[in-house]
């Protein structure tokens, strides 16, 4: 299957290349992750309109789906771009449709609002509190939140409470991949909040949005290194001729190729498919998440063999990508705990 963008799409996808080549060079991002300080990005990327693309306008948005937000993931990710909150923050934005103001600040203002789940598994896979609070680990972004989004279980309803961030406390954890951040939250007694009203289903739809733009994000950064690769494998001399002439490195390059266009209409289809609650859209988006995120991986390892030594240093660009590919690995869910929903779901077995 080849999935076609359309013209618009196409026009936004460039567009935004553009402009995080302009305000987003690796140099810049080098900058940004020394620091741990990516505020003036996040500034510039929500005061230029780009972080509302593909939300609709009643929640703060400029339209688009979640088409439109894989295509936006995959130029972070082929940027190395500081991305913790957008990410974040979208995908939180549609939960909000009973305190759309609460959205509009969040993706218009850059007052994000940040879902408190642990960014270590699926979104929906259990780890609501109670009303007596508690501590949520590995939260995406939370260092960039404005406010938190506790999905909270009491008496069998759930519901979504918000909490100011300067009523939690943060314990910041150390990534080796730093164009993103998490930490654990410890939310104080929930009692005296009120919660916005919840289905399971909703929480499911976010977990799918979720997986979809990971692997949005993987794809990105598998064809950065890609082209790093094949750029460095023309340069590289051995023998007197290009490392690029060598059967072992066409066949690595081409496998990578392979990998990363098979993803690229996996992940656009399992977009459209979870934005029009298609019957499959769960094991469209299971298939994205685990397929491209793997293959991604292997595409990080294969492209440090192809640059030998020079890959492992720190001034080559290529460990941007590569822990990149290594977090979306296992950022809200690993490909194992996917594929386990698309085995669960698919009568691989019949039954007896």
């Amino acid at each position: 299957m080849r999935w076609t963008l359309t013209e618009d799409q196409e026009l936004f996808r460039d567009s935004f290349r553009g402009w995080l080549e302009r305000f987003a060079s690796t140099e810049a991002v080098r900058g940004w992750l020394d620091s741990g300080d990516p505020s003036d990005f996040e500034r510039r990327f929500v005061d230029e309109g780009w972080f509302a693309i593909g939300s609709p306008e009643e929640r703060g948005g400029q339209g688009g789906g979640l088409v439109e937000l894989a295509l936006a993931a995959e130029q972070l990710g082929g940027s190395a771009a500081p991305s913790a909150a957008w990410a974040a923050a979208v995908v939180a934005a549609p939960l909000l449709g009973g305190a759309p103001d609460l959205a509009a600040r969040s993706l218009g203002s850059g007052e994000f609002a940040v879902l408190a789940v642990n960014s270590d598994r699926p979104l929906d896979a259990g780890g609501a509190l109670t009303r007596v609070g508690g501590t949520v680990p590995n939260v995406l972004g939370a260092d960039r939140a404005r406010r938190f989004l506790v999905p909270v279980r009491d008496d069998g309803r759930l519901s979504l409470t918000v909490v100011d961030a300067t009523e939690v406390e943060l314990v910041h954890r150390r990534l080796l991949d730093r164009s993103r951040s998490v930490a654990d939250v410890v939310v104080p007694d929930l009692a005296r909040y009120d919660g916005i009203e919840l289905a399971d289903e909703h929480l499911t739809d976010a977990a799918l949005r979720a997986a979809v733009l990971v692997a949005a994000d993987s794809l990105g950064a598998a064809e950065r290194m890609l082209t790093m690769a094949v750029d460095y494998s023309k340069q590289r001399h051995q023998f007197g001729v290009p490392i690029g002439s060598f059967q072992a490195v066409k066949h690595a390059a081409a496998t990578m190729l392979v990998s990363v266009e098979s993803a690229r209409s996996l992940i656009y289809y399992a977009a459209a498919s979870v934005d029009q609650r298609h019957d499959d859209a769960a094991l469209h988006a299971a298939a994205a998440k685990a397929q491209a995120c793997a293959g991604a991986e292997r595409a990080a390892d294969s492209a440090l063999t192809m640059h030998g030594a020079i890959g492992y240093t720190w001034e080559h660009d290529l460990h941007l990508f590569y822990k990149r590919a290594k977090l979306d690995l296992r950022l809200f869910g690993s490909p194992k705990a996917w594929n386990e929903r698309l085995a669960a779901a698919l009568p691989l077995v019949p039954a007896a």
